[in-house]
């Protein structure tokens, strides 16, 4: 029998889903993708007479019911999500309910859009003295989050922090960060990172609302936030040429 293969497909530019991932869709007798996100350059590479859906406008009952269809006709499956299917993929319910049909299943991992963010801006959401640690979170929408993790909550550690699906909500977030960030925190707002129409927008917690309605950005869009948009930081240990490690001997100071 044949397997399903959930395949991160990156954050928009078709260069930027994985070797294998390409592979694998290349190889599919049924794609998959979403469509509301997935560019779909990602998966023009597909065989000749591979069956295509754009599960944007399809139930989860119906991606499970062509999927089973598809393995047990003893074809492959490539089911292909945006970004990384770990971050706000909702594959899991997916997997699942193929175990419960006996269907073996696959991840490949992708590049997700907070990432393809950080390299759109050029930072680092891990600089030493600055920040060891990146949050990923949301605003609560029609998903609810979890008390515990409400922005509030998660801002009081002043970490590296991206922020998924909430820039329609800016001026929400603004309020509930600055509980904790000063105004004068850096933060960037990147729509559609790594597509030909991306557009970043560069503020401050004090400025980014007004920044963000002036480019008119209401969706696809990811928040950093944090002082590892800013330019001070020490210099990593790593490649101190006084720093001693197993692969070199430091040079006495």
């Amino acid at each position: 029998m044949e397997k399903v293969y959930f395949i991160g497909a990156g954050p928009g530019d078709p260069e930027l889903i994985t070797v294998k991932g390409q592979r694998l869709v290349k190889e599919a007798d049924v794609i998959i993708y979403a469509g509301s996100l997935v560019p779909r350059q990602v998966i023009e590479c597909h065989k000749e007479g591979a069956e295509i859906h754009n599960s944007a406008s399809m139930t989860l009952e119906e991606v499970i019911d062509v999927t089973v269809k598809a393995i047990k006709a003893g074809k492959k499956v490539a089911r292909v999500h945006t970004g990384d299917p770990a971050i706000f993929g909702a594959h899991r319910e997916q997997m699942d309910m193929l175990d419960e049909h006996g269907i073996e299943y696959e991840v490949i991992p992708g590049v997700s859009s907070f990432l393809a963010s950080a390299a759109a801006v050029k930072k680092e959401f891990t600089l030493p003295s600055i920040s060891q640690t990146v949050i990923c979170t949301r605003l609560e929408g029609r998903t609810p989050v979890p008390e515990k993790e409400s922005l509030e909550s998660l801002a009081s550690h002043r970490a590296s922090m991206a922020i998924f699906l909430s820039v329609h909500m800016i001026g929400d977030v603004v309020k509930r960060l600055a509980t904790h960030y000063p105004m004068t925190t850096p933060i960037a707002v990147v729509q559609r990172a790594t597509w030909e129409d991306q557009k970043i927008v560069l503020g401050t917690l004090e400025t980014i609302e007004e920044k963000v309605k002036e480019a008119n950005i209401t969706k696809t869009a990811q928040i950093l936030v944090g002082d590892f948009l800013g330019d001070k930081y020490e210099k990593s240990l790593l490649y101190d040429k006084h720093f001693t490690h197993e692969f070199r001997k430091g040079i006495e100071k």
